[in-house]
């Protein structure tokens, strides 16, 4: 009798058997042993912090594991499990670190387990887990993540807090040993004092006092220890588009930038690069949160693409990050799902005006036409340049007004953000303000609004910032844009690539005649979703335009990984931020894509 495995029919069931028994494959050792971890953390927490956990039939069940080290070793039981949770992550990723801990814990815990169980079984099962790491240690190569001493300070804050959390329940959970009643600010003291290794107000009767302050004590002693270790341990700080990169991909930009509009975008200073053997192609990416975000297309020759995603991919590997495409296009997708087995799935649709087809007649265009005519009889005007074309002074004046008018505090940006302007280097980019003549009073003059322009090849350009001031009138993005196109000709751009919007295709079929249930429904989720994202809003003030519309794809390895991708995502747009506030953070960063800031997000809203 044989039956399929894995898509070889002739596997027979004898051979099924001996599989199984051999245990598990290669590439899943190191989930089975993170989650391993995961489970005898979580099970040592609560042995150590509630007392009768730790009588309980579970707990009997649970002392064969390793890391479950006794009833009576509450603070080894509650420090064990916070290292082995801190752990088990590092080891599903494949992290060298994380394997040579776990090579050096396990062999304690089993120790351990003889030493206060006597515990046989305990040993066998820590030697076992232990065992499949040094057997499958070639599983175990990723690099270390980028890092800094800001993630000193990050864990000295979240494992502090984690610690007062848990204290404050171990100090609780006694509540038939307590002496006298001490109120919530008592226990909050002695919680406090604990940590540092000092009797606090609240007494106990019995061995209950020395087990609380054993408890507390390795508490504050694991923080303390990690924190240390974390501030004086080598840095690997994230990578960062060197000036030697910058050069070469503006020469691969210079002859290959026409294939895409986000092409440009590549030379954000905070991204890194890897390129093709031939150095003829180039994926710029960043890494957030695990996952390594590449954004729009190969950068450089199609037939040298191959080359220049294997990189990406092998470096994806070593560090065992997450590998993700964002905002990339047809084409892109293509070739990225052909050379490396990913699934690409469509975000949304890019707003590509052509120049020559453009005119503000017609039914079509009455509403921006009639708001651009009335925004012009109320004294606007309107100038289009090229960035090298503008002074310094009233450069440096924009920059400012620009940054001053974003709206939020949280840069915004990544895949479709340049982050400065006025760079002497990007002298090709286009501005374009609105002024009011007679308000030269205000911190900015006359300026009103601001957009800016990325160079598209030879004859585009494409959208990366807008900003307004909050003060001018309703409109300012229409009239701005409106101009832009207008005076596209004199600066030799034939297309204009505007805002990106996403699940456009989803909205636009939902609200046709015919549609069935279950495209309503998302285009409702879609909706509702837009009072906090501006999917809607941000489609209808792109499709005022009559732009056509360019696909974009996100490209990702399975459907699982989509939430931690879309969070990772959101982190390098801005629109999440876990990370700790920095003293000295650039202000010259662009929002989210082509997504309009807060202020932006009004103005789309009043249009």
């Amino acid at each position: 009798m044989s039956v399929t495995v894995d898509g070889d029919k002739s596997v027979s069931v004898p051979q099924r058997m001996r599989r199984l028994l051999r245990g598990p494959r290669p590439e899943s050792v190191p989930v089975v042993v993170g989650t391993a971890c995961t489970v005898v953390g979580l099970i040592d927490v609560a042995a150590g912090v509630f007392p009768r956990f730790r009588h309980s039939r579970m707990h009997t069940l649970a002392e064969v594991l390793p890391g479950a080290l006794g009833p009576f070793a509450a603070a080894l039981s509650l420090s064990a499990g916070l290292l082995l949770l801190l752990l088990a992550h590092g080891l599903k990723r494949h992290k060298r670190r994380a394997w040579r801990a776990a090579v050096v814990l396990l062999p304690a815990g089993a120790v351990a387990q003889f030493a206060y169980r006597h515990s046989v079984v305990g040993v066998l099962v820590s030697l076992t887990l232990c065992y499949l790491l040094v057997r499958h240690r070639a599983q175990f190569r990723a690099l270390p993540d980028p890092r800094s001493r800001w993630r000193a300070l990050a864990n000295f804050v979240l494992l502090g807090a984690s610690s007062l959390a848990l204290g404050l329940v171990i100090v609780s959970v006694h509540p038939g040993r307590v002496v006298g009643d001490p109120s919530i600010a008592d226990r909050l003291q002695h919680v406090l004092y604990g940590l540092f290794g000092v009797e606090g107000p609240v007494d106990y009767a019995g061995r209950t006092s020395w087990t609380v302050a054993y408890s507390l004590g390795a508490l504050g002693l694991l923080t303390a220890v990690t924190t240390i270790y974390l501030a004086f341990r080598p840095e690997h700080p994230a990578a960062r588009l060197t000036e030697d990169d910058e050069s070469r991909l503006r020469a691969l930009l210079d002859t290959h930038g026409g294939r895409d509009s986000l092409g440009h975008f590549a030379l954000r200073r905070d991204k890194a690069v890897v390129f093709s053997p031939s150095g003829k192609a180039a994926v710029c990416y960043r890494v957030v949160s695990g996952v390594m975000l590449a954004g729009g297309d190969p950068i450089g020759d199609v037939e040298a693409w191959p080359g220049a995603i294997e990189r990406f991919m092998d470096e994806a590997k070593a560090h065992s990050w997450t590998p993700a495409v964002m905002g990339c296009s047809e084409r892109g997708g293509e070739v990225w799902t052909r050379e490396t087995g990913l699934t690409a799935l469509e975000l949304g649709d890019e707003a590509v005006v052509d120049v020559a087809d453009f005119s503000l007649a017609g039914r079509a265009m009455r509403n921006v036409r009639q708001m651009v005519g009335r925004i012009e009889r109320n004294g606007y005007e309107t100038r289009v340049r090229r960035a090298r074309d503008i002074g310094p002074t009233e450069l440096e004046r924009i920059r400012r007004a620009a940054a001053d008018w974003r709206g939020t505090d949280t840069e915004r940006g990544f895949s479709m953000a340049l982050g400065r302007i006025g760079d002497p280097a990007d002298g090709d980019c286009v501005i374009a303000t609105a002024h009011l003549p007679g308000t030269d009073d205000g911190p900015h003059g006359d300026l009103k609004a601001v957009l800016h322009f990325v160079p598209w090849g030879r004859d585009g350009m494409s959208l990366e910032l807008m900003r307004r001031d909050r003060s001018a009138d309703p409109g300012m993005n229409e009239l701005l844009i409106v101009a832009s196109l207008q005076a596209a000709g004199k600066l030799g751009v034939a297309r204009v690539s505007l805002n990106f919007a996403m699940f456009r295709s989803a909205l636009a079929r939902g609200e046709r005649l015919g549609a069935g249930p279950v495209l309503r429904c998302w285009r409702g989720l879609l909706i509702f979703l837009s009072r906090w994202f501006q999917i809607e809003s941000l489609y209808k003030f792109n499709a005022k335009f009559k732009p056509r519309w360019e696909p974009r794809f996100v490209v990702f390895r399975t459907s699982r990984e989509l939430p931690r991708i879309g969070i990772a995502a959101m982190q390098a747009e801005g629109f999440v931020n876990f990370s700790l506030p920095r003293p000295f953070r650039s202000r010259a960063r662009r929002p989210c894509g082509h997504t309009p800031r807060t202020a932006q997000e009004h103005e789309v809203r009043a249009a």
